[in-house]
């Protein structure tokens, strides 16, 4: 049985073989079912499975081949939105294995930990639904990187253009979004990223024909500005700390722990959950191009907003954020506006969660990076389903659950669960999400406010397709004229 969004996902495929595209058709319904099965259990036989690796060994099926029909599907999901949100960050792919190397695998950092990093381009609607994935960099590291000291490694950064280093990521991922935004000229696009971002190139990257793209970016580095006045601030913190408070606001602040004890950084210090008050400020500034060897940047207008925690518990790093944009900031209601976009940002770590620990892609055992990738591609698109759906649910929790799920899914979940009959009238979207996740273990108490997350639904979705399938086999979906073996 095919998934019906599967077969509409790749419809566009095309991997120079008729049969190749309906292979893939057949992988990501299999894999998209089952996402944390090993790719055995989820073909479910011996010819399917071989046929699986036989696909991902083909040279036709690359990862820009695999996934390209679904960059094409998200495209026409971001025109039915009024803004898009693309939100860009990098993950690593830890393919680390204690017995053999994955070849074509690099270094991730200085220890003994190999794989690649995947930088994902993701649109989002405006209130975190995601719509699919827009553009996407794959790369490893050369080995000669870490026999360099670390004041040649400073020499270089400092010399190199930035074409020669990994940053350009962020400007390749920002010209992505302003072709995605010039195909689309009904839809307001704009482009976010973290604090890993903030690079001058990008500020100085044009943004298509009328300014159609905009950016928000999270600053790290308390930058130079073009003093107009001989009395105005010259450092960017300085400038949009001055600004009077347009508004504060009740946020809730997720905690943390220092990833090492040596770590010195603001930004990276521990934290607890907790609900605090910000104030909010936004200034608009000129900043003063930096000096670059091979090139002359220009000077750059920019927004500013300046979220910053009222009172902050003794012994814990406050909550601060300058965020720099080119999304205007004339009122309150905008700059809210640009807070609500950032925070967001956050769901693109939701997904790459979820394509770790749902779709446990750096579990596949391949012995070669060129048969993982288009391996990879198939899971990004499962990842991007399951968070589909969960989000869908919050967003249009009173939509017909048929809009997502076949009869058979809703119908077999609803009896497994309910012990009873199913209703003639499917049931709606956001109760239909909430009796999958009772299958993945949410406890779905009376008056229970806090919606499922996505660990309770992959695990859910995954006994929902088992029942789905024992409904039509030789359940109440059965055929009437199947005659008995």
């Amino acid at each position: 049985m095919l998934a019906t969004w599967a077969i509409e996902e790749v419809k566009a495929a095309d991997l120079k073989d008729e049969r190749l595209n309906d292979r893939l058709t057949r992988i990501l319904s299999d894999l998209g079912d089952r996402p944390t099965a090993s790719i055995p259990a989820a073909c479910g036989g011996k010819a399917e499975t071989t046929a699986a690796y036989r696909f991902f060994d083909n040279e036709k099926a690359t990862y820009e081949r695999v996934i390209d029909p679904h960059y094409q599907r998200t495209r026409q999901r971001m025109g039915e939105q009024k803004v898009v949100l693309l939100v860009q960050d990098t993950t690593e792919i830890d393919l680390s294995r204690p017995a053999s190397l994955v070849d074509g695998a690099g270094p991730l950092d200085n220890s003994s930990r190999r794989g690649v990093f995947l930088h994902l381009m993701e649109a989002f609607s405006e209130d975190g639904t995601p719509l699919g994935a827009v553009w996407t960099k794959i790369w490893s590291r050369d080995e000669e990187e870490l026999q360099k000291t670390p004041e040649e490694k400073r020499d270089w950064r400092r010399t190199a253009p930035i074409e020669e280093k990994e940053s350009i990521r962020w400007v390749e991922g920002l010209r992505a979004a302003r072709e995605a935004a010039a195909e689309l000229p009904e839809v307001a696009c704009v482009c976010v990223a973290d604090s890993e971002a903030d690079i001058y190139e990008l500020f100085a990257e044009p943004r298509g024909d009328r300014g159609k793209l905009h950016w928000l970016i999270r600053a790290c580095q308390d930058r130079g500005l073009k003093a107009e006045e001989p009395e105005s601030s010259t450092q960017l913190y300085e400038a949009v700390s001055s600004a009077p408070v347009l508004f504060t606001q009740t946020i809730s602040v997720r905690g943390r722990k220092a990833k090492t004890s040596c770590e010195k950084r603001s930004r990276r210090q521990p934290r607890e959950d907790r609900t605090t008050e910000v104030e909010v400020r936004a200034a608009t500034v000129q900043l003063r191009p930096p000096p670059r060897p091979d090139r002359k940047l220009p000077a750059a207008v920019v927004n500013v907003v300046l979220v910053r925690e009222i009172e902050t518990p003794e012994g814990d790093a406050p909550v601060e954020w300058i965020l720099v944009t080119t999304l205007p900031i004339d009122d309150a209601d905008q700059v809210r506006s640009i807070v609500h976009y950032y925070c967001v940002r956050w769901m693109i770590e939701v997904l790459f969660r979820t394509l770790k620990s749902g779709c446990r892609v750096e579990e596949r055992r391949f012995e070669c990076l060129d048969r993982l990738l288009p391996c990879a591609a198939v899971y990004v698109i499962v990842a991007w389903r399951t968070l589909f759906v969960c989000r869908l649910g919050r967003s249009c929790p009173d939509i017909d659950c048929e809009a997502i799920f076949e009869p058979s899914e809703w119908r077999a979940v609803y009896v497994a669960v309910h012990r009873r009959a199913a209703p003639k009238r499917p049931p709606p979207l956001g109760e239909m999400v909430r009796l999958i996740a009772q299958l993945g273990g949410y406890v779905n108490y009376a008056n229970r406010r806090d919606p499922p997350g996505p660990q309770t639904l992959w695990l859910g979705m995954q006994r929902m397709h088992d029942l789905a399938w024992a409904w039509e086999a030789f359940g109440p979906g059965a055929k009437t004229n199947q005659k008995d073996v």
